[in-house]
């Protein structure tokens, strides 16, 4: 398992613009997980382009800081983990099922990683890897209160003695995912990365994805398809028709460095055939 001596917190703080304090509170849980939702977005790229993700912390550091990229869950937390560790925070790693669009009492795959946080005498929940829906502040966990956040409101609600995260999304209350307390470890999320970046079958190897949030907005790509949901309700769409007009909007709405994406042309060609 990678150490402390493989984070460069320099670097990481510098790509997410965060320049407050450090200490072990609330406050600066909650400016990270703003920080890190607004600058590092979600994307899968590398299995969209027939490359495994990797979850040791120099590939997560070099991939998701050094070279201006984005990732999935299991990336962005556990490279969030390694940052609260050594702020000293007290983490523990948990795993969701996935239930956005499922009903709620659906068995799912445990395939997506999110944390808890102790601090000030509060767990908390901080998630920024949950695509176009990643929180961009924490939540306490506590059941059946309406807790605000910069965009939706969101909730937790008892599923058969499991937790269950709720956005208000319009005038509905959408399932995300559900989990237990139990702790996860590293070696806990490995299988399901291999399973989600290589399986033939996974939407994350078929299909091109990426989100990102900003204070008043959510940014989503689904393969062509450009979304934009503002803060209030409004959305605008569009098609994006050539892989030039792609890597402009990778660049310029989700601030991914799309430079070394030698095979994205011939990927391009592939979604509009899709």
């Amino acid at each position: 398992m990678a150490t402390a001596g493989d984070l460069n917190l320099e670097r990481y703080f510098d790509r997410i613009g965060y320049d407050g304090d450090r200490s072990a509170t609330t406050a600066t849980l909650n400016q990270l997980a703003a920080h890190h939702a607004w600058s590092i977005p979600f994307e899968n790229l590398d299995p969209f382009l027939g490359t495994p993700n990797r979850l040791d912390l120099p590939s997560l550091q070099q991939k998701l800081v050094e070279s201006r990229r984005g990732g999935y869950c299991f990336e962005q937390n556990l490279l969030l983990r390694a940052v609260l560790l050594e702020l000293g925070f007290d983490v523990t790693p948990l795993a969701a099922r996935v239930l956005w669009g499922s009903p709620i009492d659906a068995v799912t795959p445990r395939s997506h990683m999110l944390l808890l946080v102790d601090v000030a005498g509060e767990r908390r929940l901080i998630d920024v890897g949950f695509g176009g829906m990643t929180l961009t502040t924490t939540l306490r966990l506590e059941l059946d209160t309406v807790q605000d956040t910069p965009l939706e409101p969101f909730r937790l609600v008892d599923v058969a003695g499991d937790y269950a995260m709720q956005a208000l999304v319009g005038d509905e209350w959408r399932t995300i995912y559900r989990f237990d307390l139990t702790r996860q470890f590293p070696v806990d999320y490995e299988a399901p990365n291999w399973y989600l970046s290589t399986w033939p079958g996974s939407h994350f190897v078929t299909g091109l994805m990426a989100a990102r949030a900003t204070e008043d907005r959510r940014y989503a790509l689904a393969g062509t398809r450009l979304t934009v949901h503002h803060l209030g309700g409004t959305s605008e769409r569009r098609e994006l028709a050539t892989v030039d007009e792609l890597r402009d909007t990778l660049e310029t709405d989700f601030l991914i460095d799309a430079s070394g994406l030698a095979t994205l042309d011939a990927a391009f060609s592939r979604l509009r055939h899709t």
